[in-house]
């Protein structure tokens, strides 16, 4: 039996959480769940948006299942990255039947670092307006880098490409990509290239079928990780893993999406997808196919999809007809 924290959050975060809870039900892998809080609705009653209590349950937790959180996410899901060392941060980008993908063969991973670039926060205020500082270190690129290329090997991938922008960000950059090439000699079987950000961006749109496993730092890896969810049907079908040495948590990347709260209608896809990530993870690796096979069911046919994927089903009821493929 696993020990899983699980954290809804705000908004469709609870309604998305909730029905993917309702689907592991039917996964031949017990769960003991324990439940914490965090995020806007937690800071209005207490003051705090991440309670050390939360940070204490997810430590002891195997992996934690994260729904959502509002305009406290940098307080909340960025600290937890920081305070767990969760330094890789995987995105796959992936074409499914029945969703709007404008692409539909793609099938590549973003492997982003997690903990510094200029998301570390080190912003000062100035006379003439403000600074940020970028802090890019050899000990965590060559770190992500290495995830990167063990993930490739690992999943049967041939393909890592590093993106950065070396030739304006000469020192930051350049220790990325040279921990990049230090890291690949230890795998002379891969296939590798590097590309800078604004290229790769570009070849999004128009070859994307020429990536397989990106590596990258935080900012840029943000950014081009919601590109690749336009690619494929939007951030409802976009699933992401938190991963440090001893710790997982897998979360949406839709956010809390306060316009959609409360109305039952949330893509419950993107966090089931979580969940499959989660599986593997734990290496449950059957049961992570059965669920992701599962939910693909529910997509192709579309009788029973919420309304951004063109149906009228509720969050709830696309949870049951994806939990009956399990139990069928």
């Amino acid at each position: 039996m696993y020990k899983i924290s699980v954290i809804p959050g705000d908004g469709i975060g609870k309604e998305v959480m909730e029905a993917t809870l309702h689907v592991l039900e039917a996964i031949d892998v017990e769960f003991d769940y324990r439940f914490a809080d965090a995020g806007d609705e937690h800071m209005e009653k207490t003051g705090v948006a991440l309670p050390q209590e939360t940070v204490d349950i997810v430590k002891a937790s195997q992996a934690c299942l994260f729904g959502a959180a509002g305009e406290t996410a940098a307080d909340v899901i960025v600290k937890m990255r920081q305070e767990l060392d969760l330094y890789a941060n995987l995105r796959p980008v992936k074409s499914y039947p029945g969703t709007n993908c404008i692409f539909d063969n793609l099938d590549f991973v973003i492997v982003r670092e997690n903990t510094e670039g200029l998301y570390i926060g080190l912003e000062e205020e100035t006379d003439a307006g403000a600074t940020a500082t970028r802090v890019v270190t050899r000990k965590a690129s060559e770190r992500i880098c290495k995830y990167a290329f063990e993930y490739a090997k690992k999943t049967g991938r041939g393909k890592v490409t590093a993106v950065h922008k070396a030739n304006v960000l000469k020192k930051t950059d350049g220790v990325f990509k040279d921990s990049f090439y230090q890291v690949a000699k230890q795998y002379p079987e891969m296939e590798l290239d590097d590309r800078y950000v604004d290229a790769t961006a570009m070849f999004f749109i128009t070859k994307p079928e020429m990536f397989d496993v990106i590596v990258t730092t935080n900012l840029f890896g943000d950014i081009l990780s919601d590109e690749g969810a336009g690619l494929v049907g939007g951030l409802g079908l976009i699933p992401s893993a938190n991963i440090g040495e001893n710790q997982g948590l897998f979360e949406p990347v839709h956010g809390s999406a306060p316009r959609h709260a409360g109305k039952g209608t949330a893509n419950p896809s993107a966090m089931i997808l979580s969940a499959v990530l989660m599986l593997d993870y734990l290496e449950e690796n059957d049961a992570a196919r059965k669920l992701e096979d599962a939910l693909v069911k529910v997509l192709k046919e579309g009788k029973v999809v919420t309304p951004d994927l063109g149906g009228n089903a509720s969050t709830m009821d696309m949870a049951a007809e994806v939990k009956s493929k399990l139990e069928s």
